[in-house]
């Protein structure tokens, strides 16, 4: 139990984060040039979008904005899903949701850590789509097993980051020179590494396997695959990320544009071809992993507005696959005509989670009126919940645009939460209960503020 002295020296786990994800993309930018044209661009469209908008609904204001970024690796042991848990919690990013991808041809699971708070993501939202590689899914044992010989020879943390994290679950807390010392340390399993661990004949079977296991396996460590900041109009940095000379993919991935934005969209470029050195070979080879990306988030949708679209979604597929529309395209925006698309009927008819405030000065009798009362009345504003995680469709859609589309394939053994959990040390949070907390916090705090007010006069 740290004493009271040490603990007003500690720094914040927000503060924490907030330098770690500075120092990420620092990192990023200067090891993949096209990052910093991304951010460039996403600057520029957001700032032309705030200038047509007095104010972006959801939006807990321009700091948030301007820092807001996600990050992915990919491990492949259970005990470094395990020890990238502890360290994550020392920034206070904890697992929210279980994706499973392998439906989507891609052989991981995965989780995105991040804040759950209201506070905390108002500090700082910064994620990291985290997957595991579920090696049953390699078919050729032999070459199963090797993979499972070479990550367990690897250890992908320093010991100076490992002490730290121990430090900080003893004490509680780190002081400011250390929890800087961590974020050095911690960016380290992060970094970009262009020798291989493995010889060029390793590599070659494993990404005749996947593209993805050969680069989990063939690495020191999990190098960060892609960083994304959040713009507020995607459709906008996909017209213009050719025109910067960025090879950006050919479809957005996730909901089709609305007036009322839902969930999350995204787009990227084309994975980067970079020099690799094998250890049986002097001149260099070559690998693509790493890419860049770009989200626009939306209102955060309730169980039964989660249904809604994923029974839209099946049904476009579905349509699409059948050939009964002109393109896919064309069939996935008709097919979602049937979601509505403007917040108060999301609100009403309970498809997706708003916050509420008052907005207004009470100056009348309130007792009498009800929620919706108090929203057409103008006394209380209902904010859309931002979308804090991810589809596992788009993530998988991601993966594959850039690991190339031959590469999907049929995995018969299904999903396993509770594998991916036993190797995780924790369960999962669940995202909706998370948004409906917020939601219910803000109609108590609200109850709160109207009796308070009507005592008041």
């Amino acid at each position: 139990m740290p004493s009271a002295a040490v603990t007003e020296n500690f720094i914040s786990a927000d503060e924490i984060r907030a330098r770690f994800s500075s120092a990420m993309s620092t990192m990023y930018r200067a090891e993949v040039p096209q990052y910093g044209v991304l951010l460039d661009l996403v600057a520029e469209i957001n700032s032309a979008a705030q200038q047509r908008a007095t104010k972006e609904s959801g939006e807990g204001g321009d700091g948030r904005l301007s820092v807001e970024r996600h990050g992915a690796i990919r491990l492949g042991t259970a005990r470094e899903l395990h020890t990238i848990r502890r360290i994550f919690a020392v920034m206070a990013m904890a697992p929210v949701s279980y994706y499973d991808l392998s439906s989507a041809g891609v052989p991981v699971h995965s989780t995105a850590f991040r804040p759950v708070t209201k506070d905390a993501l108002a500090a700082n939202p910064f994620r990291v789509f985290t997957s595991l590689l579920r090696l049953e899914l390699i078919a050729d044992a032999s070459l199963r097993e090797e993979a499972s010989e070479l990550l367990r020879r690897r250890s992908i943390f320093t010991a100076r980051a490992l002490a730290l994290t121990a430090q900080f679950e003893q004490d509680g807390g780190l002081s400011d020179r250390d929890a800087n010392e961590f974020v050095q340390e911690v960016l380290e399993t992060f970094r970009w590494h262009s020798a291989a661990t493995v010889s060029r004949d390793v590599y070659e079977r494993l990404r005749n396997a996947h593209r993805l296991i050969a680069d989990v396996v063939c690495f020191k460590g999990p190098h960060i695959n892609h960083l994304t900041p959040r713009t507020l109009d995607i459709d906008a940095a996909q017209r213009e990320m050719p025109l910067r000379g960025i090879a950006a993919k050919a479809v957005i991935e996730g909901p089709p544009r609305r007036e009322a934005p839902i969930l999350l969209r995204q787009t990227s470029f084309t994975a980067l071809e970079e020099p690799v050195i094998f250890v049986d070979e002097s001149c260099a080879g070559a690998h693509t992993a790493r890419f860049g990306e770009i989200e626009q988030r939306g209102v955060a949708l309730t169980r039964k507005g989660r249904a809604l679209y994923d029974r839209l979604l099946e049904k476009a597929r579905n349509q699409a696959d059948s050939g009964e529309a002109s393109s896919d395209r064309n069939c996935f925006e008709e097919g979602f005509r049937e979601f509505p698309d403007d917040y108060d009927t999301l609100r009403r008819e309970g498809l997706a989670f708003f916050r509420y405030e008052i907005c207004a000065e009470v100056t009348s009798d309130v007792e009498g009126l009800d929620l919706e009362q108090l929203v057409a009345s103008g006394i209380v504003a209902a904010v859309p919940v931002i979308y804090e995680d991810f589809l596992p469709v788009s993530a998988a859609g991601i993966f594959q645009s850039n690991l190339g589309d031959h590469q999907a394939q049929a995995y018969e053994i299904g999903s396993s939460q509770a594998l991916f959990e036993r190797a995780l040390g924790a369960n999962v949070m669940d995202e909706f209960a998370l948004y409906e907390a917020e939601q219910q916090a803000s109609l108590e705090q609200l109850a709160i503020q109207l009796k308070s007010a009507g005592r008041a006069r």
